[in-house]
């Protein structure tokens, strides 16, 4: 017995020597959570080794240093590392490197948020889905190292801490979140020169599987209900919320979520620094491309946001992906954007592929690859921002991170001027007739006709709706735009009922998604 006790003591001790000798590499390089103005959180992985050390500077010297803690990912000898750095000045440029053992890693740099107060303006990136495709597995690569970071260069010429302060990702980083490999390999190395200088806020998809290493390899806000600490989540930057939400089975339902969001869209309404609010999720309300992947319950959380930015005046968005494409749409009573920021590297749910349909929220759709810009503008008399989707085409068309779409949104309300509606002279024809106003016209600088809204009813307060029409100015779908040739100005009433009397009214729209009042109601009496 004391033969075999003495064997095995042996062994170990034999095990510790070898894993000793072994040299310590990185597994995933150094990459940045959850920043906030005065400290952040780097992470990194390495094949052994317990010693967790950020040294970090205001220069390339550096200077100071911060310990941390190392944790086990795989049930191996592979760590991963995480150092919280506090005691930060705000918008204020860092370089940093990361050390375990004898292993050190490059210089990077980062960029602390500001305060709302600071008034600095912004950008970010959003994109979605960068699955491997087994048929294109070098695409997420693309994205990031020929799309994102020649984009920022060629676009604003900085540093890329100075040209993009966040990255966010609504879902499917990986095929498939149980496999270990995938996170280091298809996610974390195609991203490696990003993320080691931009904090990447990812909420979970459908493909990682409610694992436990995106757990383990992401340290997100943990600020929502305890219970389901970093399913969701929000995040400040400067005049911006940024709220992540979990939209997969068995949490897209939760009553603790929606009383979670409830009740944090009641404080955003009372707080005067938060200008615009950004959600992100994975599946989409509506799908242009692919009507399979909608969800019922992604429209509560939109319905929330647009009731939040009525009532309060803030816009909103969301970001969603799941269909592999680019949508931009809008809600037509509310100041709120839909949009998909897919695909960073899953497969193109190409036109006709799937079952699809025309919705009329959605003014432009594409099967492409790409990413999404944010640009915020902090002036604080004339909030903003700009979204601008970057493609990079698709296996039929490429495109060399060409701009497919742009919208500007403003925080201060502007409405055009009120349409003058054209009264019909004598009765019309119940086989239908033409709802004709005069041209769109506003004070607000380049402001142009982007959408119309008609309406005609039996009662004069429009209770009873007949016709209730919303036409965007373009309507990009499967490739051809639908209201080519379309003024906005006029709208057939189709078939009415004979002998009746009918009122109707029209609103504008500008690109900035203000509408008009509504104008003096006509009426009118259909003929026998």
């Amino acid at each position: 017995m004391k033969t075999i006790k003495f064997n095995v003591l042996v062994i170990l001790l034999w095990g510790t020597v070898l894993n000793a000798q072994k040299k310590a590499a990185f597994v995933v390089q150094p990459y940045l959570q959850d920043a906030n103005p005065t400290e952040i959180t780097v992470k990194w992985e390495t094949s052994l080794g317990e010693e967790s050390v950020v040294e970090y500077g205001t220069s390339p010297k550096l200077g100071k240093k911060t310990n941390g803690n190392a944790y086990d990912i795989n049930f191996g000898t592979s760590r991963i590392h995480e150092v919280h750095l506090t005691g930060l000045k705000r918008f204020t440029t860092y370089y940093y490197r990361v050390k375990t053992g004898k292993l050190v890693s490059d210089i990077f740099q980062f960029k602390t948020p500001p305060f709302a107060s600071d008034n600095e303006s912004f950008n970010f990136l959003a994109m979605s889905d960068m699955q491997i495709d087994h048929q294109n597995p070098d695409k997420f690569n693309e994205i990031v190292n020929k799309g994102v970071l020649p984009f920022l260069k060629s676009e604003y010429g900085n540093d890329v801490p100075d040209d993009l302060a966040m990255v966010l990702i609504p879902g499917d980083l990986v095929e498939n979140g149980a496999k270990y490999e995938q996170w280091q390999n298809d996610f974390f190395e195609p991203a490696q020169n990003l993320f080691a200088e931009v904090p990447v806020y990812p909420v979970l998809g459908n493909h990682e599987r409610n694992s436990n290493y995106y757990f383990k390899y992401f340290s997100l806000p943990k600020n929502g209900t305890a219970a389901y600490a970093e399913h969701w989540w929000y995040k400040d930057y400067g005049n911006t919320r940024i709220i992540g939400l979990n939209s997969n089975d068995g949490y897209r339902d939760s009553r603790e979520q929606f009383a979670w969001l409830k009740s944090l869209l009641e404080e955003t309404a009372k707080n005067a620094e938060i200008d615009f609010v950004f959600a992100q999720l994975h599946h989409p309300h509506k799908s242009e491309l692919w009507i399979p992947g909608e969800e019922e319950s992604s429209g509560k959380v939109v319905k929330m946001l647009e009731e939040f930015t009525t009532k309060t005046g803030k816009p909103s968005l969301h970001f969603f992906g799941h269909t592999h494409g680019y949508s931009r749409g809008q809600s037509k009573d509310h100041k709120h954007l839909w949009v998909n920021v897919a695909s960073a590297g899953g497969a193109i749910d190409n036109w006709g592929e799937f079952e699809g349909r025309d919705y009329d929220e959605f003014s432009v759709t594409q099967d492409e690859y790409g990413f999404v810009m944010v640009e915020v503008d902090a002036n604080k008399n004339n909030p903003k921002f700009t979204i601008k989707r970057i493609s990079r085409g698709n296996e039929h068309k490429f495109r060399e991170n060409e701009k497919t779409d742009e919208i500007v949104i403003y925080a201060n309300a502007h409405k055009p001027d009120t349409p003058e509606a054209i009264a019909f002279n004598g009765n019309v024809e119940y086989t239908g007739g033409m709802l004709k106003a005069q041209p769109f016209k506003s004070t607000l600088k380049d402001a142009y006709h982007a959408a119309s809204h008609w309406q005609i009813a039996t009662i004069e307060d429009f209770s009873d709706l007949v016709l209730d029409s919303w036409k965007q100015s373009e309507n990009w779908y499967y490739g051809e735009n639908r209201q080519k040739n379309d003024n906005l100005t006029d709208e057939p009433t189709k078939r009415l009922k004979p002998n009746t009397n009918y009122y109707w009214r029209v609103r504008y729209r500008d690109q900035h998604l203000n509408w008009s009042d509504w104008s003096k109601t006509q009426s009118f009496k259909t003929n026998n």
